[in-house]
């Protein structure tokens, strides 16, 4: 991986999907999911030289306006931020490929339910060897019609983007990337993960009989306490969303430990 001091790849031939994850990684430094504040000015820099090194013909605005003008032509639901379909527009990107996915899936729900089918011992993990049949199932929710070809090339991309160290599983965590950020409820908890005791504490606290699982409403009663906790804003409606998202993870309607260990702690259990 490239240190600090030089971005990876960031000429503007076109890139691989795993090339462009490598500049996502790079630029967004705190792993929100956003390219925002002082790493957007790091990302017009370096798109700036990268652009004077090709040989574009770059006008002599000052780099407040030029950045003015860039967010306005790319910052396409204008919240001052990058997010990453929206950085695979200025970026050309093989195909497009998770932009093309993203169009695809539909929301955190659909998501979880094929999730849900393929984590079978609930580890927050799935098999590569399933991974083929995980997206199978969330382009056939979306109802988007995908023929074999593609969805071969779907599979070996997403294993190359996401099973870095090569032991054949996918978390839950880098798998949500897959959806658009407004929908993917685990970055929410980014920065407010918890260690296993933290976790085990909380769960203790809402799991007042001990029977090992939480309803809809105590989950509501921890998120908003965790939010609170971490001096965090919320509205009542991200709230609702948030919860129904953790609540796909349940089992009819009684979320196990397992379940919201995966979304609340650092490391999935293993």
């Amino acid at each position: 991986m490239a240190g600090p001091q030089q971005a990876p790849h960031l000429h503007l031939a076109e890139l691989t999907a795993s090339q462009f994850l490598d500049v996502w990684r790079h630029f967004d430094a705190d792993g929100n999911g956003y390219i925002e504040g002082k790493e957007l000015e790091n990302f017009f820099q370096e798109l700036e030289s990268a652009r004077k090194g090709a040989g574009v013909d770059l006008k002599k605005d000052n780099l407040a306006d030029k950045m003015k003008e860039f967010m306005h032509k790319y910052d396409k639901n204008s919240d001052g931020k990058i997010e990453m379909a929206e950085l695979a527009q200025i970026l050309p990107t093989e195909e497009n490929f998770l932009l093309c996915f993203r169009q695809h899936v539909g929301s955190s729900s659909e998501f979880m339910e094929a999730w849900r089918r393929y984590d079978t011992d609930r580890s927050g993990y799935i098999e590569a060897n399933e991974l083929k049949g995980f997206l199978s199932d969330l382009l056939k929710k979306a109802n988007r019609p995908y023929d074999e070809p593609k969805l071969q090339e779907y599979t070996q991309t997403i294993l190359r983007m996401f099973d870095m160290n090569g032991d054949g599983k996918l978390g839950l965590s880098e798998m949500s990337r897959l959806l658009p950020v407004q929908e993917n409820f685990l970055l929410k908890f980014q920065g407010m993960k918890l260690s296993s005791e933290e976790f085990n504490a909380i769960f203790a606290f809402y799991d007042k009989d001990g029977n090992g699982f939480i309803d809809e409403n105590e989950l509501d009663a921890l998120l908003k306490d965790l939010y609170e906790k971490n001096k965090k804003e919320m509205n009542i409606q991200q709230l609702t969303n948030y919860r129904k998202s953790i609540m796909n993870l349940s089992d009819g309607g009684k979320l196990y430990r397992k379940e919201l260990e995966m979304v609340l702690c650092s490391e999935p259990p293993m």
